[in-house]
């Protein structure tokens, strides 16, 4: 039996990668402790579990769900938008229910792309972003990201001839895995870029509530002009430590979001209406929890890079997300010493190249582990590197 062509292209998925060789050496009895993947260590909260709870025994839950996400979900995320941002969207026309982000991103790819185009893709992010131009057989060109650009993915010199068979833009502030937040002078210009261009311009939110030192995420659909050429998207997965529930949406363009929505219509059908409710709990109670967890990370971040720094490691401390984005020791490379880590300190970490060619060089840290963990680990990668 053979597999397509378009399977044979896509690598390995990074984090089932990540998976198989922690297995293999917690298989031989060893204590790992990881810090690759980010799924949030800390519990859904109470209120979201329990509109879970309720809803699951309710009989009309039990049926197929609207395709489109229910009414009430699609109202409870444009309520959202306008309370958390500012930002109107028709919840009929303009917002979309997702089985999760991660396939929203995919299938956006389905509904504009042709094989032999192209996604513009940063050169660290998301690995979903070229994996969903790969499987279908479209090209993904990397636009570079370099720290003394504050690892903002620089689309002003990508070819003409790419750009003339370029259908998307993906970007993602802030930023899996650097940290890295952008600027409303940035979304302008990226907006205008693709406005110029034909583009539709993707940008992953997933990140948006958890932000330290006073900062906060804004809406690439708050800048002007934005709804023109723009579709955002959010998921509920780390702000409610709701992973695994697969929840999320996408709102913004009409046009954009409707060819979405036709592709998924295809392909799936719709989030169990139970979990939509609890994400209607989430978006709609007491967002006390997402300050309590925000107020965590940001108390992790801080033990971690000062730890990184004193064993001589260089690392800047993120604005947002869950993750540290630290440089590898000289004369290592990402994977190189991410193998070191795990086979010999037995602590997971991710490497940057798996993310994208100038991910080369850093490793991701993940601040899903208890504080105790995190700290232990640190302890391990000093006196490896003794």
């Amino acid at each position: 039996m053979r597999t397509s062509r378009c399977l044979d292209n896509l690598p390995p998925y990074l984090f089932a990668r990540i998976d198989a060789k922690r297995a293999a050496i917690e298989a031989t009895g060893a204590d790992v402790i990881s810090l690759g993947i980010g799924d949030p260590d800390m519990p859904t909260p109470e209120h979201v579990v329990d509109a879970m709870a309720r809803a699951i025994r309710d009989p009309k839950n039990h049926r197929y769900p609207d395709y489109a996400g229910s009414p009430e979900f699609r109202r409870a995320c444009a309520d959202y938008m306008s309370r958390r941002f500012g930002v109107s969207v028709d919840p009929e026309h303009e917002v979309l229910a997702l089985i999760g982000s991660k396939e929203g991103i995919a299938h956006l790819v389905t509904a504009f792309v042709n094989p032999g185009e192209y996604v513009l893709v940063p050169s660290i992010g998301y690995p979903v972003y070229a994996g969903g131009a790969t499987l279908m057989s479209a090209n993904a060109y990397f636009m570079p990201m370099k720290e003394e650009n504050g690892f903002l993915a620089d689309f002003s010199n990508v070819p003409a001839d790419v750009l003339a068979k370029a259908k998307i833009m993906f970007i993602g502030y802030p930023n899996n895995p650097t940290g890295a937040v952008a600027t409303e002078e940035y979304f302008d210009r990226a907006i205008a870029f693709c406005r110029e261009h034909g583009l539709l311009l993707a940008h992953d939110n997933a990140y948006w509530d958890i932000c330290f030192d006073g900062y906060h995420a804004p809406s690439i659909l708050e800048r002007p002009g934005a709804k023109d050429v723009c579709i955002e998207f959010f998921s509920l997965s780390k702000p409610y430590n709701m992973t695994g529930w697969r929840i999320g949406w996408a709102c913004g363009n009409e046009t954009a979001v409707q060819a979405l929505g036709t592709v998924k219509n295809n392909l799936d059908s719709g989030q169990f209406t139970a979990v939509q409710e609890a994400a209607i709990a989430a978006l709609s109670g007491p967002q006390d929890c997402v300050e309590e967890m925000r107020c965590i990370y940001e108390r992790r971040r801080d033990e971690i890079v000062g730890a990184l720094r004193g064993i001589g490691m260089e690392c800047n401390a993120p604005k947002a997300t869950i993750y540290v984005w630290a440089k590898v020791p000289e004369g290592e490379t990402s994977e190189s010493f991410a193998t070191k880590l795990l086979e010999e300190a037995h602590v997971v970490v991710t490497p940057g190249n798996g993310y994208g060619p100038d991910g080369e060089g850093f490793i991701r840290i993940s601040l899903t582990t208890p504080d105790d963990k995190l700290l232990e680990a640190v302890q391990r990668i000093e006196q490896l590197r003794q």
